[in-house]
């Protein structure tokens, strides 16, 4: 995967991933300087002020100055992003999470949260097999449904890229490409 797709995806799971963390951490009294909810060196970290910041900087490097224009571009790149956040942190991420033993000591009460969101089902129940050491032919089944799944969203992001680049002028679809938003 090249540099920037990958730091594109990463920024994106991030924003996704904190949204959560950062409304707790409000809710809790640590939007008010008392060290709870502080991330990135201190500041609050807000992720629809980064998002919207992302999408401004796009915006300038499409040169887009027709709001009804951009409207519909952007409306579009959210879907790019969306379908791009499924299919890159919907699975694989399990290195980033560190490693879960087997026993019935884990702080989490079982859940598999992590940093980039909830995984699937389809990764759940797999990853339920493998902790069990389910039977060959039940880790086979659940192999297979989470395979079928990541290939849908795959295609949902195909579709979504397909999408946006039916809206674009070739120096915008450069852009774009440039912003890991298409291939």
């Amino acid at each position: 995967m090249k540099l920037k797709q990958w730091l594109v995806m990463a920024g994106l799971a991030a924003a996704v991933g904190l949204t959560s963390s950062n409304a707790l951490a409000q809710n809790n009294g640590g939007g008010n300087g008392g060290g709870r909810g502080r991330r990135f060196g201190g500041g609050n970290f807000d992720p629809a002020q980064f998002q919207q910041r992302m999408m401004d900087n796009i915006r300038d490097q499409m040169s887009v100055t027709n709001d009804e224009e951009w409207n519909v571009i952007q409306q579009r790149i959210q879907k790019v992003f969306d379908a791009r956040r499924d299919v890159g942190f919907g699975g694989g991420m399990r290195m980033f999470r560190g490693r879960r033993g087997n026993d019935n000591n884990d702080n989490n009460g079982g859940q598999r949260r992590g940093r980039f969101g909830n995984p699937s089902p389809e990764q759940e129940a797999l990853q339920q097999a493998i902790d069990n050491n389910a039977p060959t032919d039940q880790v086979k089944a659940a192999l297979d449904k989470y395979r079928a799944a990541r290939k849908s969203k795959e295609a949902a992001l195909e579709k979504a890229q397909s999408d946006l680049k039916a809206v674009l002028t070739p120096r915008q679809e450069a852009v774009a490409v440039l912003n890991g938003l298409l291939d």
